[in-house]
Formats: structure tokens, sequence, C-alpha cells
């Protein structure tokens, strides 16, 4: 079956007119790296009107497009699809959604690909996704599910003409025995027809690098396309701390040592000081990314503009964007 951009409805050999991720990498004609932002699903009306305070402010800077996060287990299923939707529908901004595979079944994901297709989103990102309650558990395949990532992007690209891309792990998936698993995994996602990958935060460049040429050395094909790397501006030592440890990745030493001097002794870390680091180091890293060729720098923004658009700014990439 083929959905409608709209409506849903299924419609053999139609095509979208909806651009790509890839299409706005490619569409630069001012010389400047593309950026592109990542939004959580909002978990109250506070939470909902603060996501939007931000996503009207960097509607004027023109990202090449924006995500929405999807919670583990399908926890925010429902925020995620009205949200996303309404992005899509009520915005200047190209929406990409996510989709994981965790605690569904094959028609569940269908029809949440549906849901996404009936907002008019083409953009899926799919992961295999973390398990609900404990990130770091034991994934357990659905019994009507699927059990790999490139499976699910199989499954959305047999549903119609919808544009995928994938994650990346630029130190290795946690659950991958070595680098070699892991790329080889990342390559099988793009060969089942994901067209990009964003890579989880990371915060020594090298890891982006050698991720990218463990994958041209293992699929010249696939390792031309494009591997778009996560910055997330550190705003407090507590939280990112946090965030690492869930995901398997690492923060450098000599970054963390600088942030818990910042930080402080106190019960109270001093956030203004750790945010001064922080920004600093996203925008040593995004400066070293752009010469470094990377086609596009994708922020973790938790729902919050100021980070972000503090480092586009250091960047040249904020400002002259409206």
């Amino acid at each position: 079956m083929v959905f409608d951009s709209v409506r849903g409805r299924s419609s053999a050999g139609w095509v979208s007119q909806t651009p790509s991720v890839v299409d706005r990498l490619r569409s630069e004609t001012d010389g400047r790296v593309p950026f592109s932002v990542e939004f959580s699903p909002p978990r109250d009306a506070a939470a909902e009107a603060r996501l939007w305070r931000a996503v009207r402010e960097f509607e004027t800077m023109r990202p090449a497009f924006v995500s929405m996060t999807y919670g583990a287990g399908g926890s925010t299923r429902d925020r995620t699809v009205r949200v996303t939707g309404q992005l899509a529908q009520e915005t200047t901004l190209l929406p990409v959604a996510h989709l994981t595979a965790v605690s569904h079944s094959v028609e569940e994901l269908r029809a949440m690909v549906g849901a996404y297709a009936d907002c008019g989103i083409r953009n899926i990102l799919v992961l295999r996704g973390d398990p609900p309650g404990d990130p770091l558990g034991e994934w357990q395949r659905h019994p009507q599910g699927v059990e790999y990532a490139d499976e699910l992007v199989r499954l959305v690209r047999d549903l119609g003409d919808f544009h995928v891309g994938v994650a990346s792990f630029p130190e290795g998936h946690y659950r991958s025995p070595d680098l070699e698993h892991d790329t080889k995994f990342l390559v099988a996602k793009l060969r089942a027809g994901a067209e990009y990958s964003i890579t989880q935060m990371f915060f020594d460049i090298e890891h982006y690098l050698r991720l990218r040429d463990r994958v041209a050395a293992f699929d010249a094909e696939q390792g031309a396309k494009p591997i778009i790397p996560e910055i997330m501006p550190i705003t407090s030592l507590k939280s990112v701390r946090k965030m690492v440890e869930l995901s398997g990745s690492a923060l450098p030493t000599e970054l963390e040592q600088r942030l818990a001097k910042a930080a402080g002794d106190g019960p109270d870390e001093n956030r203004a000081a750790v945010r001064e680091v922080g920004i600093e180091a996203a925008s040593q890293l995004g400066e070293r990314l752009i010469a470094e060729g990377a086609p596009g720098l994708h922020f973790i923004t938790l729902n919050f503009a100021r980070a972000t658009s503090e480092v586009l700014a250091n960047l040249g990439l904020g400002a002259a964007r409206v």
C-alpha cells in the first residue's frame, strides 16, 4: 500500500513532493553548512508552550529540518504524532518523525507510518529503540514485531514514497561486540534503503572521523551517503553525565575536568560557568566538523533555543539565515 501524502489513502504510483533530508542538505546555495535541530515530545502544557517558543525561534533561522523524538517503548507515541503533525501543518519547517521497533507489532508500526502520512510527513528516522524503563536493559523483540532496524527500514520503504534515515554510533553501539560489527549493522541499514544517518551525540571529533572512514572502507557506495553529526551543547554537568551513561557514549577526560572545575564543589553546580564551557566546546566541535566536510550539524536542543542559537551564532550559521 502507498499512502497519500495528506489523507493516508492508498494511491499506487503517487510520488511525494515533500523534500527529503538529503535534498535539504544539498540545497544550500550560500556555501554554508546546513544545520538541523532535535525536539522532544512535551510532557505537559507548560512544556508544550516552551517547545513552541523554541520552534518559532528556530523557524526564523531556517534549519534544513527538525526531528521529533519518540519515547522508549512508545511511551510518547500519541504526543509524538500530534506534535510532529503540527510541525508539518502549522510551520514552514521540514519535520522528521522518529519511529522505533520496540514494543510494537508490525501492524502497529504500519499504523504509525500511516498516521505520519496522514499528517503529510514523508521523512522518517528509523530506530530499533531502547527498552522501556531501562534503556540499557535487555532488548526484546515484540512477538509480532521486527528484530533489527534494517527490517524496519524495509517495512517503511515498502509502504510508499518515504525518505528514511537511521542512527549511527561514532563510539559504537553499546550492544555491538566491537566496531567492526557496529559498522556492518550500519551498512545493512543503509543497504536496506536508508538515505542518511544521524549520529548519536559525541564530544571527540576523532570518533566521527573514524566512523566515516570505517563505513567508506566497508562499502564505498554506502559510505557516500551523508553521516550527520549530532552535537549537544552542554548546560549541566549532572544532566550530561546521566545522558552519556544511558547512551553508552563517553565524555573526554579533559572536557569532563573542565566542566567539573566550572561546576565547583558546592551542593549545586555553577550552571552559568558549566554552560560557558559547554557552549565553547560545542562551538569548537562544530568548527572542526565543518572543516572536515560534515554534511550538516544536528543539535540536541532539549526544547530550548538559547544554547543552540549561541553555538550557531559562534559558527556564523544563525542570524545570517533569517
